[in-house]
């Protein structure tokens, strides 16, 4: 995933399913280098991780 997207994502009101090495997460955070953001499991609020913007992944839902 790019910046700009992870920056629309997170800022989005809609609930968007992002992974991280094959596991739904969350981002809590864009840090200000533009390549590194704050995530957490969506199942565990308090295990936090540093990750690279570019190895978030969007996942696309088939509905």
């Amino acid at each position: 995933m790019d910046y700009n997207r992870a920056q629309e994502i997170y800022a989005s009101p809609k609930e968007y399913e992002v992974s991280y090495n094959g596991v739904s997460v969350w981002i809590d955070k864009l840090h200000d280098d533009g390549k590194t953001a704050t995530v957490h499991l969506r199942r565990s609020l308090e295990e936090r991780s540093e990750v690279a913007i570019s190895e978030l992944k969007e996942e696309y839902l088939v509905q």
